[in-house]
């Protein structure tokens, strides 16, 4: 694709990713037939070329409107798109690089603007979150059905292994999973001690900065990456091995670190080394997968069939397919088939609140064919999936980890 970028921002970091990004693209069109919002809308100014052309015309320097927003807000950021494209076009950084310029351009109104500001405030801030969370819980048999049913349930932590193994890993606390299923990084922590890894949480890390990143406040990601980068870096002196990831919302942006912080000289060499060693739970596991066989050895129990949902963030983001199937194969789960299994759920971190609409179609449509094999349980491994869709399913769902851990302990 030729560019003509703007003198205003040619010159700049943005301007030159933006550039190198929108070269790439050769209008071919095979995006489309991936994207979500495109399926549902069946605008190509609702699929990942028409918006790669009207961040085009915005970095040249053309008029862009509110129209030119909505079409950008409702990408989900789902990266299907990623991959797909022959060329290698990595649009979830081009996205966010035009959202933060149509946003400069045209602004929010007052009841957006606090709406979203809310939503950073709410779900970053863990002990706010978590009594608010309480709160609902408490009331939820007041509340009508539908805002009742995404309320999640109490998910209890169970037992931590005392760290008495020789190899040492740190696992992401986060912000909204600590409160809703701290059950998820206990399970992680079970099943590494089994293979002879101990897991560990650093009291100060907290929210990855996703929700911020997304939401258009750039600052605000990086400086709660630097935050969760102080956090651990003592513990990485120490030997830590890794930084285990157990959303898969999160460990894409960790993933990006080094990526967002390239150009600030205090923390570029150590947020490249934080990336370098965050890994996805399911990429520790399989890594094991000898200590696992061990760990299964002489058990005949059936395992359930399960539907397994792979995040967005896990295929699309961090490229990892065919890895937690696998390993839950290998525990002796039947795994029913999924249709269109590279399609969103329509959870994408604060899009169902901000898209309700299209978000909502997107769960039906996925809850239909996860439901499709009769499961009996739904696996995933993102909370943001999970919650989304634990609200649209009277089955069970559950983070892989969580049914791993279940298993060994039969």
């Amino acid at each position: 694709m030729q560019t003509n970028l703007a003198s205003w921002i040619r010159d700049t970091p943005e301007g030159i990713e933006a550039d190198s990004i929108l070269r790439k693209c050769v209008h071919c069109g095979f995006c489309l037939a991936t994207c979500p919002t495109y399926a549902l809308l069946g605008d190509e100014l609702d699929s990942p070329r028409g918006r790669i052309y009207l961040m085009k015309q915005a970095l040249e320097g053309a008029p862009v409107t509110k129209r030119t927003q909505l079409h950008l807000d409702r990408c989900l950021t789902c990266r299907s798109c990623e991959t797909t494209c022959p060329s290698g076009v990595q649009y979830g950084r081009l996205v966010d690089i035009g959202r933060e310029l149509v946003d400069r351009k045209v602004g929010r109104g007052p009841v957006e603007s606090f709406q979203r500001w809310a939503l950073r405030r709410t779900l970053l801030a863990r002990p706010f979150f978590s009594a608010m969370l309480g709160l609902a819980r408490a009331f939820r048999g007041l509340m009508p059905a539908s805002l009742a049913a995404r309320v999640p349930a109490l998910r209890e932590a169970g037992a931590w292994p005392s760290a008495q193994r020789g190899r040492r890993m740190i696992v992401l606390r986060g912000c909204v999973q600590a409160s809703i299923a701290p059950s998820i990084n206990a399970a992680t922590a079970r099943v590494l001690d089994r293979l002879g890894i101990s897991l560990f949480e650093v009291a100060q890390d907290g929210c990855c900065g996703a929700i911020a990143q997304h939401l258009d406040a750039h600052a605000e990601a990086l400086d709660l990456a630097r935050r969760n980068i102080d956090a651990w870096w003592p513990e990485i002196e120490k030997g830590a091995e890794a930084i285990v990831i157990t959303a898969s919302g999160c460990g894409t942006m960790v993933a990006e670190y080094g990526h967002l912080l390239r150009g600030d000289a205090a923390y570029a060499e150590r947020a490249a080394r934080i990336s370098a060693l965050a890994r996805d739970v399911s990429e520790i596991v399989a890594a094991e997968r000898g200590s696992l066989a061990n760990a299964f050895a002489g058990r005949k129990q059936r395992g359930e069939t399960l539907a397994f949902h792979s995040p967005c963030s896990l295929q699309h983001g961090l490229k990892v397919k065919g890895v937690v199937e696998s390993i839950l194969r290998d525990a002796g789960f039947t795994l029913s088939a999924v249709p269109d299994g590279h399609l969103c759920c329509g959870s994408a971190g604060t899009y169902s609140i901000l898209q309700p609409e299209l978000s909502g179609q997107l769960l039906r449509n996925k809850v239909t064919a996860l439901e499709s094999g009769s499961p009996e349980v739904i696996a995933t491994a993102n909370i943001g999936c999970l919650t989304h869709i634990q609200s649209g399913t009277s089955r069970p769902v559950r983070h892989w980890i969580e049914i791993l851990d279940a298993r060994l302990g039969q």
